[in-house]
This record gives structure tokens, C-alpha cells and sequence, in this order.
């Protein structure tokens, strides 16, 4: 994939009954997007929510291979046709097969060389198992299978860490959040921490820091899976039998990695001193504390891919859609990180 300057950031604009096709619009309306910023959805819903928000955007048609510049007030949208009419905050199952047909185009798109990289906005994933994918587990597991890698690391970064550290960084609120299981119910997670998965876990995380964010050496902490990582082994056996086995296996590869180390006092300033990143056992294990930190001015990466995709750190938000009180801190986040990784990514490769 080339990061070529003239390559566009695509947006997928998500459900279209949420807030994802407005925070694309309100970023337009405002000149917020980068030049090269292409949406992809249905171009008369798109049309008929600006207008709802009274957003002054021009929406111009375009298609792969196409050069449109996003100027201030001016949107470029390769379309791609609802299946049903969409209302703000009222989900449809009938638009399932929409929704990923979207993320299908940017997918595409990107591996063909077309595109730099893709940023998505929030889907529902109940309406798409409802409208006929009973599989459907989320974005990440989505575009795990579409490239057909093995697996891939969730990691959320609050603004300010999407940046290297500065030397001398003494630990604060600014977190990269990492993910050894991802969408599981919390009554599988345990199941699904193995030797196996912990240290293949931890391999994409640092290589992709190293190729996406350039940390030579990256640091890695380790949530435990228990309370007090398993007090040495009264309160689980996890940490004893299976997490620290694994860390001890990547120390011996060279890796620095510490941990396992209790959730409830590793996310403090002291623990996080010199830090890259935390790996976390699970999904709210982890997010639950960046969202604290940094929620609306974060954005979610997925490492491990042939690509780079990036997205925003919340959902569909029904509630607020079509009602432009919508907060499109997130999307921008997302989107200058995109074009950040790519660049990187593409520099790393020469």
C-alpha cells in the first residue's frame, strides 16, 4: 500500500441511522477534513442528513482512481446505495448488508493501492446480527477475516499518546490501550487467555509499534486477568499458570514487558512512567479507563493488518443522531492519526 500524498483517507460513514454520516458532514461543513478525505455511503442519505443539520456541504460523487479534493464545505463520497431509507436514531436491519458493503470498498480500495488508509465510523453490530450475520462480532474481527490475517490486536489511544513519548515523559492521563480478547462475553474471557494467545498478542502489539508509531524499543505493561493479578495464585491461577509463563517466554526473546500487574493500581502515573503501552486481558478491563481519561479525543487502531485503519472510541450514539449535538473530536482524532500511520507505516517499509 503506498501512502502517497495524493492517495485518498477514506471514510466509511458507519450506521446510517446513528451519528457516524454527521460527524463525517459537521467535519466537512467546518474544513476540518485533510484534502484527501473521500466518505463512503449512501450519497442521498448523506444529502438529506446535512440537510436536516442545515450543514452547508457539497457533496461531489467520485469513484476509486478518481482525484477530488475535500475543501472546506465540499465532501467526496463514493457511494454506495442504502438498501432500505434510513432514519436518524431508528436502526433497520435491512441495512446490514450496506453497512459492510461499505467496509468491503475501503477494504478493497486500500489492498488495491487506491487509498492510504480507512477510518470507520461507529456501527451497530446487533442490527448487522440481526439482518443476517449471526457471526458478526465487530469492526476488528470483520477486518481480521476480509484480509485473512490470523489475528489482530485492538489497541485506543487518547490524543495526546498517539504521539511518541518525549523523553523525560513522567506518566499521565494519555494511555495506548492494548487487548489480549476483544468482543467475548465476560464469561469467556478466561477460556480464551492462553499461553498461546498472550505471547502472539504481544508480538503484533510491538512490532506495530515499531513499524506504525516508530518505538524502537517499545515498553509494554501487562494488566493480570484476577484481582491483584491472582495473589499469587489464592485469587486465580491464570497469572501463575499461564500469563506470567508467557511474559517470562517474551523476556527471554528480548522483549520489555512487565507484568502481570494488577489493573486496579497499574493505570496510575507511577506505573505507567516510561510506559508505550498496556496490554489489557480484556474489552473493559482496559477501555474502561482510557474512556475516562480521554473519551471523544481518542481513536482505535488495529494492528496486525495489511493496512492501516484507524476509528473513533465511541458508538452509534442513536440518541443524539440527527439532532447535531454530536461531538466529531473522535472522527478528526481518528483521521489524523490515519494519515500519520500511513506515512509512517510506508517510511518504514523503504
Amino acid at each position: 500500500m503506498s501512502a502517497s500524498a495524493d492517495l485518498p483517507l477514506l471514510i466509511t460513514t458507519g450506521e446510517p441511522a446513528g451519528i457516524g454520516p454527521e460527524l463525517t458532514l459537521m467535519l466537512a461543513a467546518q474544513g476540518r477534513l485533510p484534502e484527501q478525505t473521500v466518505a463512503i455511503g449512501d450519497i442521498g442519505m448523506l444529502r438529506k442528513r446535512a440537510a436536516t443539520l442545515g450543514l452547508d456541504v457539497a457533496l461531489v460523487e467520485s469513484s476509486p482512481g478518481q482525484s477530488v479534493r475535500a475543501t472546506a464545505g465540499t465532501l467526496p463520497v463514493w457511494p454506495v446505495a442504502l438498501r432500505t431509507p434510513a432514519e436518524p436514531g431508528v436502526l433497520d436491519p435491512a441495512n446490514a448488508g450496506y453497512v459492510l458493503a461499505t467496509l468491503a470498498l475501503a477494504v478493497n480500495a486500500c489492498q488495491a493501492g487506491q487509498a492510504a488508509a480507512m477510518v470507520t465510523a461507529p456501527l451497530h453490530k446487533g442490527v448487522i446480527i440481526e439482518g443476517g450475520y449471526p457471526g458478526f462480532t465487530g469492526h476488528t474481527e470483520w477486518l481480521r477475516d476480509a484480509c485473512g490475517v490470523d489475528d489482530v490486536v485492538m489497541m485506543l489511544a487518547t490524543d495526546a499518546a498517539l504521539h511518541a513519548r518525549a523523553p523525560g515523559w513522567q506518566g499521565s492521563a494519555d494511555l495506548r490501550v492494548a487487548l489480549v480478547t476483544t468482543h467475548l462475553p465476560l464469561r469467556e474471557v478466561a477460556d480464551a487467555i492462553t499461553f498461546e494467545r498472550v505471547t502472539h498478542i504481544s508480538r503484533l502489539l510491538a512490532a506495530d509499534l515499531t513499524r506504525q508509531f516508530g518505538i524502537a524499543a517499545p515498553r509494554i505493561a501487562v494488566c493480570g486477568l484476577n484481582p491483584h493479578a491472582g495473589e499469587n495464585g489464592h485469587l486465580g491461577r491464570e497469572e501463575r499458570e499461564i500469563i506470567t509463563p508467557a511474559l517470562d517466554a517474551l523476556r527471554a526473546e528480548g522483549m520489555d514487558i512487565q507484568g502481570p500487574l494488577p489493573a486496579d493500581t497499574l493505570f496510575t502515573p507511577r506505573h505507567l512512567a516510561g510506559v508505550d503501552a498496556v496490554l489489557a486481558m480484556y474489552h473493559d478491563q482496559g477501555l474502561a479507563v482510557l474512556k475516562y481519561a480521554g473519551f471523544g479525543q481518542a481513536a482505535n487502531i488495529t494492528l496486525g493488518l495489511p493496512l492501516v485503519r484507524t476509528s473513533v472510541d465511541h458508538g452509534t450514539a442513536l440518541d443524539l443522531a440527527g439532532k447535531g449535538v454530536a461531538d466529531p473530536g473522535s472522527l478528526g482524532v481518528a483521521l489524523a492519526l490515519a494519515r500519520r500511520l500511513a506515512t509512517q507505516r510506508a517510511g518504514a517499509a523503504c
